[in-house]
């Protein structure tokens, strides 16, 4: 059952925080993917919760109308389960708290409103955006950061009027008080925001929808949220919040902004340089684990040179202690890495299964006999595993494999110009095509074999496999022989050797 609102259960959230418990909140707008910066102050809320045994809310602060969809919503929650991150109350599995969802939480935020109008604290505001644009543009002028007059503070109740009779909706403003406000911050320490440096704000819209900075108060307050962990973007906006804390008196979270996430190029991560939201991440093949293991190094230090960890294993070593206040790069080479390294640990029948997968998304793949033999399946896996950094790369590398026919690369037509080269690779055409399947050229085309044929031939080492590798792919280098060759299958790799030697001349 839901809980009523702040003023009515004040005592009881006090209570709340003051048991110990650790309440943390992850807090998307649903206007659009989630982005790895959003994903990565999930998995820090994640972890500071589990690593605490405390609660993880996931709350959607939906206010932007125009933009927030339920299909937002419910895609991000998609790729917070796809990465392994689990909540305790939110808009899909209820909780005690909620509701979840900010537009089903107007209530709140008007009676929140309406007691800072009440003591004094707060006022209407009749500015129009014309008027506040002309103030901002003023202020530029005279070299001074923006900051609004509060012109409307003083306003008699004749020119409230007044301006109601024009069809002005006003806003609802803060009071800002005039003093030093410090925001005492578990990674960055104490920050210091001078008197006068903020304006009175809006925490009202006009058109009735609380402000961030308000909803988010009002919110975090209800749901007896003990700690807020969020990205250092957020800092400007926490003496806002402290102040309004103080105003409604209602107990202050404790705050913790971790470092954002940079391009290489130091810039602010976007579109430019590369993939950003999850979804595309999980589109191009990166598995869950290499992601979050990525994504919890950016910014956080475990304290030695360890670099693989499980996510069970991050709850156990996780602390904000070690949370860094430098910018974290991201570096898409290193998370390719990351991927490529647990791609090789899965287990070679759980890789071979997902090589297939990827494999049917070129239709030629899909079409062809092989893709569903599980003896060509885990030869696959075998012969790309050292290969493949993405699963994305998987289809193109599966149609390579499967073509009837391949070009020799420039610089390389002379591997059959002399008579040992071209008898060598005419006896391992036959041999292939004596193969009654691919099986038996498995055990045709081993080590053992290929050797026993080189030493037939009285040639050994790059005499004897690079005719038979540019032979067969066209290529200098490449997957072992004794992996390629059967992988290839029997009818296939003898008329791609019997092709190369009538090229050859």
């Amino acid at each position: 059952m839901e809980r009523s609102n702040l003023f009515d259960r004040a005592e009881a959230i006090a209570e709340d925080r003051s048991s110990g418990s650790v309440r943390v909140r992850f807090a998307p707008a649903p206007t659009g993917s989630l982005h790895v910066g959003g994903a990565r102050t999930a998995l820090f809320n994640y972890l500071y919760a589990r690593a605490n045994k405390g609660v993880l809310v996931l709350r959607s602060e939906d206010t932007d109308v125009g933009r927030s969809t339920l299909e937002s919503e419910r895609a991000i929650q998609d790729d917070l389960r796809w990465l392994g991150l689990t909540w305790d109350e939110g808009t899909d599995v209820g909780g005690p708290y909620g509701p979840y969802r900010q537009t089903d939480r107007t209530d709140r935020y008007g009676l929140a409103a309406a007691r800072l109008l009440e003591i004094g604290q707060a006022y209407l505001c009749y500015c129009t955006p014309q008027e506040l644009e002309a103030e901002r543009k003023e202020a530029e002028r005279h070299g001074q950061a923006p900051k609004y007059s509060g012109k409307c503070r003083e306003l008699t109740r004749e020119e409230r009027a007044a301006f109601e009779a024009q069809g002005r909706k006003p806003a609802v403003r803060f009071t800002m008080p005039q003093r030093d406000i410090y925001v005492e911050d578990l990674v960055r320490g104490s920050v210091h925001f001078p008197a006068g440096s903020i304006g009175d704000f809006v925490i009202m819209k006009s058109d009735g929808n609380p402000a961030y900075n308000f909803a988010a108060v009002v919110d975090d307050a209800e749901m007896a949220i003990t700690h807020v962990i969020r990205a250092d973007e957020h800092l400007p906006n926490t003496p806002r919040q402290e102040v309004l804390y103080e105003a409604l008196e209602l107990p202050l979270p404790l705050f913790a902004h971790v470092s954002m996430i940079l391009a290489p190029d130091h810039q602010k991560l976007s579109k430019r340089h590369g993939a950003t939201s999850v979804a595309e991440y999980r589109d191009h093949g990166y598995l869950p684990v290499a992601l979050i293991n990525y994504l919890a190094l950016l910014g956080w230090s475990p304290g030695d040179d360890r670099e693989f960890f499980t996510l069970d294993e991050l709850v156990q070593r996780f602390s904000l202690e070690r949370v860094t206040k430098s910018p974290a790069v991201f570096d898409h080479g290193k998370l390719r890495w990351f991927n490529a390294h647990y791609l090789r640990a899965l287990p070679r029948d759980d890789r071979a299964e997902l090589f297939a997968t990827w494999a049917q998304r070129d239709p030629v793949v899909a079409s062809s006999a092989d893709i569903v033999d599980p003896l060509w399946r885990g030869l696959f896996a075998d012969a790309m595993s050292d290969h493949v950094e993405t699963l994305d790369q998987v289809p193109a590398l599966a149609r390579q494999v499967l073509a009837d026919e391949v070009g020799i690369e420039p610089g390389s037509q002379d591997a059959l110009s002399d008579e040992t080269s071209r008898a060598l690779v005419e006896e391992l055409a036959m041999i292939a095509a004596a193969c009654d399947d691919r099986a038996a050229l498995v055990a045709a085309t081993s080590k053992e074999a290929l050797a026993q044929l080189g030493a037939k031939h009285k040639v050994k080492g790059r005499a004897l496999f690079r005719p038979m590798r540019i032979a067969a792919t066209g290529e200098e280098h490449g997957v072992e022989l004794p992996i390629l060759l059967p992988l290839l299958g029997p009818a296939r790799l003898a008329a791609r050797l019997r092709s190369a030697l009538s090229s050859a001349g």
